[in-house]
């Protein structure tokens, strides 16, 4: 008995969330391991690139394509509705990830999350539309242009226009909403634009060539500028800030953004009932709280300024302030 196009969706979202949660994890040791080999003001987090040297970083990031790569392929098949939503395994393995390697303590109600995590991810999959396929890509171009759309994508390029220009230089090394608003609005056109792609490759390769029509072009170079953009900022997020409290929030954000945009877009709601949508939201908005759950419940990681190296010795944290030697006695610190 053959899978249904959502069942492939659904698998393929899941290896991508297993895959995409190791990476922060990866990720995050590699830039801890530049930073901490790097000069004072090449951090990536204020601009540096150092962890490009990194092997760890680099297997992060191989880790991370093989994810997304995987969850290319599910949003051919399957809705934004039923494939987003599974990110939440994701921050499941990146939290547990994080406790052991990175020593970001979960804590019970951490624990508490990640099971609503798995109960919302469960209600959606269970009330999934089953999507229309467009024949061409110049079909999708006629749902890119529709005028609801539209307004989204200019409100979404004029508030990262704004963050990138106003309220980064300000806030980005504060805020953590600054970077990662960047990735998730960037992140949502990201997918429209890549399951576009899917699209045209798959009828493709079934014997009706979308190579020739330059609307599959365009969605390429506009998938293209996005997912640089998106990595960019994902990467000084990561440096800056703890990736327990990294990943939730750019999942929820990110999750809310994508599948707003797949709504608009690709009308994915179309022909369901009243019930199955209310199911599907009730489910969207349990995986949130989990998210939420096991951000706050998470220890915040404490900020290296320049000019400080601190590090742990088993007992006690040494501090080299400013030419000043410093023990402070906290064993739950780790650097």
């Amino acid at each position: 008995m053959g899978f249904s196009e959502n069942s492939r969706g659904l698998v393929l979202a899941i290896v991508s969330s297993l895959f995409i949660g190791t990476s922060f994890i990866l990720k995050k040791k590699g830039l801890k391991r530049a930073a901490a080999a790097a000069a004072a003001g090449t951090r990536a987090g204020i601009g540096g690139y150092t962890y490009l040297l990194e092997p760890l970083w680099w297997s992060g990031m191989i880790t991370m394509i093989v994810g997304e790569v995987s969850n290319f392929v599910a949003y051919i098949y399957a809705p934004a509705v039923l494939v987003t939503p599974l990110g939440a395994l994701s921050i499941i393995i990146s939290a547990i990830l994080a406790h052991f390697m990175l020593r970001e303590r979960l804590q019970l109600l951490g624990v508490v999350g990640c099971i609503l995590c798995i109960v919302g991810s469960v209600v959606i999959v269970v009330h999934a539309p089953q999507e229309h396929m467009p024949t061409s890509v110049q079909e999708i171009w006629i749902l890119a242009i529709q005028p609801a759309f539209l307004i989204y994508v200019a409100a979404t390029i004029s508030i990262v226009v704004a963050l990138m220009l106003h309220f980064e230089p300000r806030y980005g090394q504060t805020n953590v909403l600054v970077y990662l608003g960047i990735c998730s609005l960037m992140g949502a056109l990201t997918v429209v634009s890549i399951k576009a792609i899917g699209i045209a490759i798959k009828l493709t390769l079934e014997g009706i060539s979308q190579i020739a029509y330059p609307q599959t072009w365009f969605f390429l170079a506009v998938a293209v500028i996005c997912v640089i953009t998106q990595l960019n900022y994902l990467n000084k997020a990561l440096d800056t800030f703890n990736a327990a409290i990294v990943s939730p929030i750019y999942y929820v954000m990110f999750t809310t953004l994508t599948i707003m945009a797949s709504a608009i877009m690709f009308k994915d709601w179309a022909g369901q009932d009243a019930s199955s949508i209310v199911s599907e939201i009730c489910g969207f908005i349990t995986v949130l709280s989990g998210t939420v759950v096991l951000h706050v419940t998470r220890e915040q990681e404490p900020a290296t300024t320049p000019g400080n190296i601190s590090w742990y010795d088993g007992e006690d944290i040494k501090v080299m302030e400013n030419g000043h030697y410093i023990m402070l006695n906290d064993s739950n610190y780790f650097r």
